[in-house]
């Protein structure tokens, strides 16, 4: 868990900045869920046998005995907010939101134990339409940020429960047959979860898995169509995309469509976007059954993407550092500050604190980085006037009446 500080925080407001206004361009509202649930939603949701709910979320019990967990991702919160908020009912949804999440997992490039996802979900929508929005949506920002050169989109379907459930014995009767192959990893997965094999990073299975039954010939009339209902959007869209057999996703709930951005810029675990339908989750955690689909990128890794594709995000400077000389003169800044920005709304104005001489106050000026140094002394109250001294070029000194300094500042830095 790590401190974001002060000279990175822009990059971050800018990237945050940019994740708003795209969801509102789509139609997609906020939502803001807590950080603790009751660790059953995890359970009911992610499933038991994954590593998360294995290995990696941080559990425990309050004072009234209760079981609960750090939110290690956000569809469960989301969606026990809006069946406990009474959001679905009768209506469609598309939601997002933005925050912190927790996974004691080992630490890698901008893969933290708290760590920051975005996440855009919808619900009630049934077709395919629904996912080329979401993965046109995802495409729109690699655009917006100058990273959708070094992102390939990877698209497959898992099937309804019932085709994966078929695929799932063919599977593990392939599987089981070279039992002797699989690291301890897979074996204990074989019968809990033997999907997440396919998604094995075990260079020593990857020859099995080549091999492996396909899941595309398990799928059931419903999901086969839904896939090329998909796929026929993403052509007509002109995105491109491969389609990965072995795309799984970690988290029990998902079927049907599953998706990733990946890149081979950030090592060995290279995925920057992922998401895909959860059809019945809604109707697992008590709703009323509710099509459903989303995705989640995390921000320390998309963050991490941009430092090497894109020109830093600067500190922005104050446009005016306001120094203040003589007793009567310190009294009055700060009023005076706040005169000035009712009349400039957009006005960067850092007041000198802390007293000091006019030579060390006119250094933190030049050092804050604004491009204009206001002076405000006892005799310039008297007179009705501001010193206004350029620091960034060699422009004289000037004394601006009282009722100028805005329009000049205005002019000047604005």
């Amino acid at each position: 868990m790590h401190d974001i500080l002060p000279e990175t925080t822009p990059a971050w407001q800018a990237l945050e900045q940019t994740l708003r206004t795209l969801a509102q361009g789509y139609g997609y509202e906020e939502i803001r869920v807590p950080l603790l649930e009751r660790t059953e939603l995890f359970v009911r949701t992610i499933g038991e046998v994954t590593d998360i709910i294995e290995k990696e979320m941080y559990t425990f019990e309050d004072l009234s005995g209760d079981s609960l967990s750090l939110r290690p991702e956000g569809t469960a919160g989301c969606v026990r907010a809006c069946i406990e908020n009474g959001l679905l009912h009768n209506q469609t949804r598309r939601l997002w939101y933005l925050g912190p999440m927790f996974r004691h997992e080992r630490p890698q490039k901008g893969r933290y134990r708290q760590f920051h996802q975005w996440g855009v979900e919808a619900y009630g929508y049934n077709g395919p339409d629904i996912d080329a929005e979401l993965i046109l949506l995802s495409a729109r920002l690699w655009r917006m940020l100058g990273i959708d050169g070094i992102v390939r989109l990877q698209i497959n379907s898992l099937g309804t429960t019932e085709s994966r459930a078929r695929y799932r014995a063919a599977l593990v009767e392939y599987l089981s047959a070279h039992h002797d192959r699989l690291d301890e990893d897979s074996r204990r997965r074989l019968h809990t979860n033997p999907l997440r094999i396919l998604d094995s990073k075990n260079p020593e299975l990857r020859d099995l898995l080549v091999t492996v039954p396909a899941l595309g010939d398990y799928l059931d009339d419903e999901s086969g169509d839904h896939f090329t209902g998909l796929r026929a959007l993403l052509d007509a869209a002109g995105l491109a995309y491969e389609v990965n057999s072995r795309l799984v996703r970690g988290l029990d709930y998902y079927e049907k469509t599953v998706f990733e951005w990946v890149t081979d810029r950030l090592g060995a675990q290279g995925t920057v976007c992922a998401g895909g339908r959860y059809d019945r989750l809604i109707e697992q955690l008590g709703g009323r059954a509710t099509p459903a689909a989303g995705f989640a990128l995390g921000i320390e890794r998309l963050l991490a993407l941009l430092e090497d594709s894109a020109a830093p995000v600067v500190t922005p400077s104050p446009h005016v550092y306001l120094i203040a000389v003589g007793a009567t003169a310190e009294r009055a800044a700060p009023g005076f500050a706040e005169v000035l920005r009712d009349e400039l709304p957009d006005l960067r104005l850092c007041v000198n604190c802390g007293g000091g001489n006019f030579k060390n106050q006119f250094r933190r000026a030049d050092k804050s980085g604004a491009k204009v140094a206001l002076i405000l002394g006892d005799d310039e109250l008297v007179n009705g006037v501001v010193g206004m001294k350029f620091l960034r070029d060699e422009r004289a000194q000037e004394v601006v009446p009282r009722g100028e300094l805005a329009r000049r500042l205005r002019a000047a830095v604005l």
